[in-house]
Formats: structure tokens, sequence, C-alpha cells
């Protein structure tokens, strides 16, 4: 599998001359406000994610409405428990064109913003928290042991299935994805905490762009106030159904619309293992036994590095291993779509 085509996506970027465009194509949207019934999900603060997340799809729906040709089909409208392998299926009976999942975050820290995820590899051990909440209520579902086929919400090896079989349909669900993104942060000015993949069991079995959004984070007092509002979820609603809107011209009228360079942010970690005025062969006799070397001149020096990767656990495992290959002083680099990047930075961002 090709992990790069996952955080290289060109998006279209929409020109004034789309926003004026009607939708001329059918389109059927379905929404799913996450948890519901005996499963409240998080409920930080004392507010009940279930009961957000219905208000925030229903109030999407309602939006949409005054276009003829979205359909809309929601996998609940009341405070019911549906497991995820109906709501997949709920999408999939319909034919849906986009399956968009309505959730809250939490965290025991006072992190804030709103972000979307897609289905793929965690990143981070952030990520893999996030899905692993998600997922978490299958153990509420009768037999579902059964339904989904020993999957275990507790074990990331469990996410590599999922990957496959939706890799037809991620590079839309990241287009759709980012629309939203963009949508919270320049018409909300929320904090960007950008897309992101982790491997979210709702979205296993959606066979078209799906995409989870997280609408924040209850367990900060104030984005949780915000979200228990009527004006929080007005405005949340607005957001999104104008980012599908948009997703949706996008598909209907390519022509006039720009295909340029969105993307969505890359980042690449490797080690520094030496520096040196002299260039070297990249041979492994040269570098104590180890392979997968590169090598960047700055002004008149030459940085040596070894391995790179896209997980900054793994990235980790390469410096313990330079480090036993002799190289003590080794450190981890990280480049952000193809510049520098301060690490504690990104860290900062990931788990805040």
């Amino acid at each position: 599998m090709n992990f790069c085509r996952y955080l290289w996506i060109f998006l279209l970027i929409i020109n004034y001359s789309i926003y004026s465009q009607s939708i001329d194509s059918d389109f059927t949207l379905v929404i799913d406000p996450g948890h519901g019934g005996k499963d409240p999900g998080n409920t930080g603060n004392g507010y009940l994610e279930k009961k957000i997340a219905l208000s925030i799809g229903l109030k999407i729906g309602e939006r949409l409405k005054k276009y003829k040709n979205i359909s809309v089909v929601y996998t609940r409208k009341t405070d019911v428990f549906v497991d995820l392998y109906r709501r997949a299926k709920i999408a999939n009976d319909v034919q849906a064109d986009l399956f968009i999942s309505i959730h809250c975050d939490a965290h025991t820290s006072n992190a804030y913003g709103a972000g979307t995820f897609v289905l793929g590899l965690h990143a981070n051990e952030r990520n893999f928290k996030i899905a692993q909440k998600e997922n978490s209520v299958i153990f509420l579902e009768d037999d579902y042991q059964q339904k989904y086929e020993g999957f275990d919400p507790n074990n990331p090896e469990s996410v590599i299935s999922l990957v496959l079989m939706q890799e037809d349909y991620l590079d839309k669900s990241i287009v759709a994805a980012n629309f939203i993104q963009k949508s919270f942060v320049n018409r909300l000015k929320r904090r960007d905490r950008t897309v992101k993949q982790a491997g979210f069991l709702v979205l296993r079995n959606t066979f078209m762009p799906s995409v989870l959004v997280e609408t924040g984070f209850l367990t900060n007092k104030s984005e949780g106030s915000y979200l228990n509002s009527n004006k929080g979820q007005n405005e949340m609603a607005d957001a999104i159904s104008d980012a599908i809107i948009n997703y949706f011209k996008a598909l209907d009228n390519p022509s006039k619309s720009s295909e340029n360079l969105t993307r969505i942010d890359k980042y690449e970690f490797k080690i520094q293992i030496s520096a040196s005025k002299r260039l070297l062969p990249l041979k492994s006799y040269n570098f104590n036994g180890l392979t997968n070397l590169s090598v960047k001149k700055v002004g008149s020096i030459y940085k040596y590095f070894f391995g790179l990767t896209n997980s900054y656990d793994e990235a980790k495992k390469l410096l313990r291993k330079s480090k036993s290959s002799g190289y003590k002083s080794s450190f981890i680099v990280l480049e952000k779509n193809g510049k520098a990047y301060d690490l504690d930075k990104y860290l900062s961002e990931i788990w805040h």
C-alpha cells in the first residue's frame, strides 16, 4: 500500500464562479449523528455527545432541504441506539454519494478545536485513541464478534483491513473533509485541528466517500458550552452544510473550478546521524551498516540522514536503531511539506 498517497492529495480549489452555480446532478447524503440511546458518547462537563450530534445532524439536513437535487437520509432522527454495522448498511442501501458522521471529542487536557477524519492508518497515538473511543461502542451491540469478524478496537493492527476496504474512496473522502475543515476555520474561526486519518469502524463498510467530524471538545468548558448551545449548533450546521454544498458543486461542475494544488500537510521524519564537509557515497559500509540513507547539502555542510517515515512512533524506533549503531548524538528531523518544521511544535499540535 502506498501510504504517501494518503498524505498527498490534489484537491479542487473552488473559484468565485462556482459559488454561483446550481447543483445539476442528483446527490444522496447520509447524515450519521453519532451514538444514541443507551450509548451517550462522551459526557464531558455533563454534556451529552449523543444529543449534540443529533441536533447538529438534523440542522444540517434542514439547511439542505432547499436543494431539490440533494436527498438527505439519516441513520437516526431520534435518541435511539443504532449499531455501527447498521449505520453503514443504511448508507450503502441508498447508494449514498457522501457519508458524514457527527461527533464531539474529549481529552484529559483542555484541548479545543474542530477536526475531521477519514479512514486510514493512525499517524500517531492521539488519532488511535480517538478512533478507539468511537469504536468501543461495538461492545454495546449484540453479536458484535460475528458482525465485525473479530475486530478489536484496542488493537491497531485491526485497522489495516479497514483501510484496504475504503481505499477506492479515500481521495474524495479527503476532498470532502478539507471542505468541512476549511469551513470551520474560515467561516467560524475555529482552531484548525486539520484533516487526519484514523481507523473508525463506522467508516469500515461505507462504500462511498466518508468523513467523521469531531465538532469540538465537550471536555473544554468553553467549547462544551458553545456546542451545547443553540447558537453553537446552528453555526456548526451552517459550516458543515455549506462545505457539503461546495463539495457537491465541485463534483458537479469540475470544468468550472480550478484544479490546483492544495494538499493535506505531509509530515516526514528522518534521523540526522552526522554532518561533514565531505560528500560520502551512501553505502552502508560508510555508515556503520545502516541503509536507507540520504544526504542534503546546507551551505558547505553535507547532512546525512537515516530512514524516512510518516509516523513519529516509527521515527523513535529509527532513532533507537541509529544510536545503537554508534550514532549517539543522532536526532529526529521533521519536515512539513518538504520544509524543516519544529518537532516540539508538531507534538504540541497533535496532543493538544
